[in-house]
């Protein structure tokens, strides 16, 4: 072909540039723009930089870059299924599934937000337990945030000395963990030579029984499931299964595994991340108690905080903006969940081939 690739640093035999990376990932985007090519052991990675590339790549180019490019240790664990790393007509479905059903249920809307104030007031109990003592926010925040989750996936919430609901909130902070470690991102690049590492074995056993809770929370939602009372997210695709057996229809996506590791899915986006940001906000507050107090200052009496939601937003643009402020240096995921191409493209006069992966 005549169009150039993107550009970017000589790769060393087998390792690629990761040798590199560490010393240069501040200055390639000066060196080669906003869009250029490194790779990842064997892996031809092509980089996305900047927010009117990443912006027209997304918008512009949506089919083209749409596509996930999942690791081989999320391969081996969900096989295809659920909705976050998934291609094609299941994650077209699914993620058409989850986001209709979620907003009925109150995402974006009130009936989560009482859920969110609710859960903050059993959170608040258990802070108060240490009575001012220094402890690790971390356990308790997972549990909180997991438990919002659970009250729009399951239609209830768990105690926090449930002893499931903590092995399971353990299990998938834990898989988080291990799966940025560098053993796991060499079985992700060499699956053949790396096959046996420690971590790898963590992180299959721990998937492997939290779906096995999973699956025993759904039996418990199955065997009492009332089509005229819909608790929550499992309830509707259950109820969805059942039109699509009814119908006969073997090509459905409205299957066990698909139900599996959709709730699966849900969590592992929704609980660490949000955590994280809300300890990064409890750590920014003791960090600057000048803003933590311009923050209270704006409430007449501490019993007021239970008074204000999101309609009040507009009233209070110092807290809007802390929040957001807050988001913003704590970058949870400074990189996008890794996509690739479904389709050969010229993207800003370069060619980019088909299943090349894209960091963004």
């Amino acid at each position: 072909r005549n169009e150039k690739e993107p550009p970017g640093p000589r790769p060393w035999p087998l390792l690629g540039n990761l040798m590199q990376l560490d010393l240069k990932r501040l200055f390639m985007s000066r060196k080669y723009g906003n869009i250029f090519t490194v790779y990842l052991g064997p892996n031809k990675v092509v980089v996305l930089a900047g927010f009117k590339t990443v912006k027209e790549a997304l918008v512009g180019f949506a089919e083209e870059f749409g596509d996930r490019a999942t690791p081989k240790i999320l391969q081996d664990i969900t096989q295809g299924h659920g909705i976050i790393f998934v291609n094609g007509e299941t994650w077209k479905e699914m993620r058409r599934f989850a986001l209709t059903t979620l907003r009925d249920f109150g995402m974006g809307k009130r009936l989560a937000e009482d859920k969110i104030v609710e859960e903050c007031h059993y959170l608040i109990q258990e802070f108060e337990k240490h009575k001012g003592k220094p402890f690790d926010t971390t356990r308790l925040v997972n549990y909180a945030t997991s438990n919002i989750i659970s009250s729009i996936v399951y239609g209830s919430r768990f105690e926090y000395d449930d002893p499931r609901f903590k092995n399971m909130v353990a299990r998938a902070n834990e898989n988080i963990q291990l799966s940025g470690s560098a053993s796991v991102q060499l079985y992700n690049m060499f699956p053949r030579l790396f096959y046996w590492i420690n971590n790898r074995k963590k992180i299959w056993r721990n998937a492997s029984e939290n779906v096995n809770d999973i699956q025993n929370l759904i039996t418990g939602l199955k065997e009492t499931l009332n089509p005229e009372r819909c608790r929550g997210f499992v309830d509707r695709f259950l109820m969805q299964k059942r039109k699509e057996e009814d119908k006969q229809n073997l090509k459905t996506q409205y299957h066990e595994k698909n139900l599996i590791f959709s709730v699966a899915s849900l969590f592992a986006a929704g609980t660490d991340t949000t955590a994280a940001t809300i300890r990064w906000g409890l750590l920014f507050m003791v960090k600057y108690p000048d803003i933590q107090s311009k923050n209270r200052g704006l409430f007449e009496f501490e019993s007021d905080l239970w008074k204000y939601s999101c309609t009040h937003r507009k009233n209070l643009p110092y807290t809007d903006a802390v929040i957001h402020e807050t988001q913003r240096v704590a970058n949870i995921i400074p990189l996008s969940i890794p996509h690739k191409t479904s389709r050969d493209v010229t993207f800003q006069g370069y060619f980019i081939k088909k299943v090349w992966y894209l960091l963004l």
